[in-house]
């Protein structure tokens, strides 16, 4: 469940950012790159949630 939230919140925050991105610079908004944004997102979120910031559960 928390793997399908971080996904969820990803891919949200990528899509606020890259249209303020977009609509700044006066480009036109690019879905790919939402997603491609959204996936180097969750797999860093992961990483540091389950290796980096894991306090060790002995």
């Amino acid at each position: 469940m928390k793997y399908l939230v971080t996904i969820f919140w990803s891919v949200l925050i990528s899509f606020l950012v890259a249209y303020v991105l977009s609509s700044m610079a006066g480009e036109t908004f690019n879905i790919s790159g939402v997603f491609a944004l959204a996936a180097v997102f969750s797999i860093a979120i992961i990483i540091l949630g389950d290796g980096i910031l894991d306090e060790g559960h002995e």
